[in-house]
């Protein structure tokens, strides 16, 4: 049986986030039939997830994260990773993280590929 899985990414770094989404399609199983929402920012993550929760089998969230001079990295690092995780344990729906947390732009480069385990562990969840 195919399954449904929508793929919410964060437009906020596009190149880097278009690489992590490259890496996530590449890997994604041929039974899984995927959707894209694009939003802003990170932040808007986990309310687009939710808003689609009854929809689809699975989610993927794509964005990057790079520290500034504030405290702002911290607090929408934490607030979104903690926001994902709690629709995933409430909804019983599997939660693939590529949200990237990185303290340049760097190390978010160096690490372009990592939707393919995002992607891996939807596959491995998902075919259970």
């Amino acid at each position: 049986m195919r399954k449904k899985v929508l793929i919410v990414i964060s437009d906020y770094y596009k190149n880097i986030s278009k690489s992590l989404l490259t890496s996530c399609k590449k890997n994604l199983n041929e039974n899984i039939i995927f959707k894209i929402i694009s939003v802003p920012g990170v932040f808007e993550i986990p309310v687009t997830i939710s808003k689609n929760i009854k929809k689809f089998d699975g989610f993927i969230a794509i964005g990057c994260v790079i520290k500034g001079k504030t405290a702002h990295f911290e607090l929408i690092s934490k607030s979104v990773i903690d926001g994902i995780m709690d629709i995933s344990i409430k909804s019983k729906k599997p939660l693939g993280n590529c949200i990237l947390t990185c303290f340049n732009y760097n190390q978010a480069v160096a690490r372009k590929d990592k939707g393919k385990e995002a992607a891996l562990a939807i596959n491995s969840i998902l075919s259970q």
